[in-house]
Parts: structure tokens; C-alpha cells; sequence
């Protein structure tokens, strides 16, 4: 069985963004697929300040959230990272948490599949979407694609349940990604 980890960057338990990935959910459920989603805008994360500790210590310096999500990471064959859009950017909390994630975990990322999902009101939703999808590229992880860039649109509580688009665009991309891990875990058992 495939397994999904969601890290929800928003600082609202039931804002926006947590009704795009409640939508991905539900597909990644009907598909047989485990999810483990992990809300952290609401966290006290601290950045990283690049000590280089946890090459020694084997996790972050920082005994936090971070060190509990990497083992989650570890067996995840699938990364969904959701942010709400702050001034054409993710959530600063999340961005610490995904910069010493990255950093402090040693384990091979490549062909895990990655997606980034983005909600914001109007406005910087492809600047934001850019700027989490690096952290896949930077770590031989496939990226999950929909019909549509993936994003979702509302500023008011439950205004993105409304984004009829964007609810259809977190559809396929779960649908996409669920194809993407079982086609990588084929290819593995055929190829290595």
C-alpha cells in the first residue's frame, strides 16, 4: 500500500488549505492510500541555523516537530506540502520546518513523490507553488501535476469550498499522485 505524508502549513486547524488537502484525502482514501497528515502553522519551529549537528546526532540539533515528521517522511512514497500564501510566499513556520526537514534527514528521497498545494485569496499562488516544489527538485523527487496549477482559492473561513476549480484541481492531483508512487513502485520491482 501506498503511503502519502501531508505537512499543512496553515496556523488554521480547519482554514482553507485544510480544505484542499481534505479533498486530497478522500481520493487518496477511495485509492487504498495511507495518509498521515500533519498540521505544524500552528508549531513553534525555529529555522535552521546550518550547524551541521545533525550529520553527527542523525537528526536536527532541535528536538522539535521536525525530528517527529522525518521518520513519517522516511516511509512516506509521497510528500503533499499545503500553504496558505503569505505576501506571494508560504508560511514562514512551514519554510523552517521543510528547511531543516530537508537538511537534517540523510535517507534517499529520490522517486518519492512530491506535490505543493497553495491557497491564497487572489494573488501569489505560483510564486508560492515555485517555491515549495524546489524543495523536490533539489531531492530526485518526481512532482505530482493536476489540470491546473495546484491551487485553491479563498480568503474567508471556508471560502475554498467554494473554488469548485480548485477542489477538482486537489482531485486530480491526488488521483495523479497515487498513479505517480504505484508506477514508481512497479518500475522499482521491474527495473530497481
Amino acid at each position: 500500500m501506498s503511503k502519502v505524508l501531508i505537512i499543512n502549513g496553515s496556523p488554521r486547524l480547519n482554514g482553507n488549505t485544510a480544505i484542499a488537502v481534505r479533498e486530497m484525502e478522500k481520493v487518496f482514501h477511495e485509492n487504498g492510500v495511507e495518509v498521515t497528515t500533519v498540521q505544524i502553522g500552528n508549531k513553534d519551529i525555529r529555522g535552521c541555523i546550518a550547524c551541521g549537528r545533525c550529520a553527527e546526532l542523525g537528526k536536527c540539533v532541535f528536538d522539535d516537530t521536525v525530528n517527529e515528521i522525518a521518520p513519517l517522511f522516511e516511509e512516506a512514497d509521497g510528500l503533499v506540502i499545503a500553504s496558505p500564501v503569505y505576501f506571494a510566499s508560504a508560511n514562514a513556520t512551514l519554510i523552517a520546518c521543510l528547511d531543516r526537514l530537508f537538511y537534517s534527514t540523510h535517507f534517499d528521497k529520490t522517486m518519492k513523490v512530491g506535490a505543493s498545494v497553495v491557497c491564497a485569496r487572489r494573488g501569489g499562488c505560483s510564486a508560492t507553488f515555485d517555491e515549495l516544489n524546489k524543495f523536490f527538485t533539489i531531492s530526485n523527487m518526481p512532482i505530482a501535476s493536476s489540470q491546473y496549477w495546484n491551487s485553491i482559492h479563498g480568503r474567508a473561513p471556508g471560502e475554498a469550498e467554494q473554488d469548485g476549480e480548485g477542489l477538482q484541481t486537489m482531485r486530480v492531483l491526488a488521483r495523479n499522485m497515487t498513479f505517480l508512487m504505484r508506477s514508481i513502485a512497479l518500475g522499482r520491482e521491474q527495473f530497481g
